[in-house]
């Protein structure tokens, strides 16, 4: 295992343990979230505000299924777990489970991440809890 690897199954770890303050250390200070929205905050401080929110209003989890890891990059094949908390997209809290699809990606520099890409099966989740009607099947 390498280190940009390492970090990022420390980071995500850490996360489902709810210890965010082991991730601190792990990002670099001037961190790039490239897969955070648009209104989010970068830097370290910003990732461990979206981080926090994650685990503490919608208690996200990561499943890792699979890692591939080159260099300085790592990419992750996931599912987040959570459970819809909270009214931030727009419509009310459902309180119900989800399981999203994600990858995510990775970079290091000098011992830490400094970049991270996201996507994630936003869709799939708006189906889940409730918040858009899962479409009929299509005759094919």
């Amino acid at each position: 295992m390498n280190t940009v690897e390492r970090l990022a199954r420390d980071v995500l770890d850490a996360l489902n343990a709810g210890d965010l303050e082991r991730i601190g250390p792990l990002v670099a200070e001037d961190f790039t979230d490239h897969g955070a929205p648009p209104w989010a905050p970068q830097g370290r401080p910003g990732y461990l505000t979206i981080l926090g929110f994650l685990h503490g209003v919608l208690q996200l989890r990561y499943e890792v299924h699979e890692v591939v890891a080159a260099g300085d990059t790592v990419a992750l094949r996931t599912t987040a777990h959570g459970r819809h908390n909270s009214g931030h997209l727009g419509f009310p809290a459902t309180g119900r489970p989800y399981a999203m699809p994600a990858m995510h990606m990775y970079r290091e520099r000098d011992g830490v991440l400094a970049e991270h890409w996201g996507v994630r099966d936003e869709l799939a989740a708006l189906w889940q809890v409730g918040a858009l009607p899962t479409p009929e099947p299509v005759a094919l």
